[in-house]
């Protein structure tokens, strides 16, 4: 089972989740992070920023990966997940942009850029601490509904919800990318710690099938059952379709403290 903590806020989830990240840097200098995009894994970039810089924190050896990219963007357009990575966690925390890879989805080699970032992350090591935001699909990065749960980082194409979802960034809803690079299923399992934030109702059907709902295809985000050490992190909302939160509730507030998420 999933350890689920149920917070009261974003804010709430971020101070959590970004002390937690800050105890594995001072640990491990040379710590390799998963990074995803999008709003929900914002307050956690915030408050990591804030304790590095308050605290003069070293991160320079810190590795990074992030999850996805959209395939065919031009350079340095504003929405490819290499600007919104620059843009919303290497310079608010000061990371080395040279330590953080994002996968290539550049049309021009595009057919071995999985196979690519796949040697990447071996290389570094693997990555110690990924985080997640989950959809309204149930897809974990863009393995959406469907997608193999021994999958590896390779081109997907997008479903129409998902594009919809993600029209608000765009000047249009038809310049969405149809195609993406994303890490697998298999690929984020690899990693030694999930972390996986939610918030709000919209999520809520997403976040009980992935934690309490039966491990399927159908449903990307209950992959997360298989991994040993996931922390699920989720406001009251995004909570509200689970079946086993009095249980949840006495399990984190009874934790030994050293154990940390």
């Amino acid at each position: 089972m999933a350890e689920v903590v149920i917070v009261p806020s974003e804010q709430e989830a971020g101070r959590l989740v970004g002390d937690a990240i800050v105890d594995l840097i001072q640990r491990r200098p040379d710590a390799v992070l998963g990074l995803a995009t999008g709003s929900t894994p914002l307050a956690v970039y915030r408050h990591l920023a804030e304790r590095v810089r308050g605290e003069d924190i070293d991160v320079s050896r810190v590795r990074g990966f992030a999850l996805d990219e959209y395939v065919g963007l031009p350079a340095g357009h504003p929405e490819s997940y290499r600007s919104v990575i620059e843009r919303e966690v290497v310079e608010p925390v000061g990371f080395d942009s040279a330590r953080i890879e994002v996968p290539h989805g550049d049309l021009d080699g595009i057919e071995t850029a999985g196979e690519q970032y796949e040697a990447a992350i071996r290389a570094a090591g693997g990555v110690d601490l990924q985080i997640l935001g989950i959809g309204r699909t149930g897809h974990i990065g863009f393995n959406e509904p469907g997608s193999s749960l021994a999958s590896l980082t390779r081109v997907k194409t997008l479903t129409e919800e998902t594009r919809a979802d993600n029209a608000r960034f765009f000047d249009s809803p038809d310049d969405v990318p149809m195609h993406c690079v994303t890490q697998g299923i298999g690929t984020i399992l690899r990693a030694r710690h999930l972390v996986l934030l939610a918030f709000g109702e919209a999520k809520a059907d997403a976040v009980a099938a992935a934690v309490e709902g039966p491990v399927s295809t159908s449903a990307p985000g209950s992959a997360v059952q298989l991994h040993p050490h996931v922390t699920v992190v989720v406001d009251e909302a995004a909570a509200s379709a689970l079946n086993q939160t009095p249980y949840y509730r006495h399990a984190w507030a009874n934790k030994p403290a050293w154990q940390g998420i």
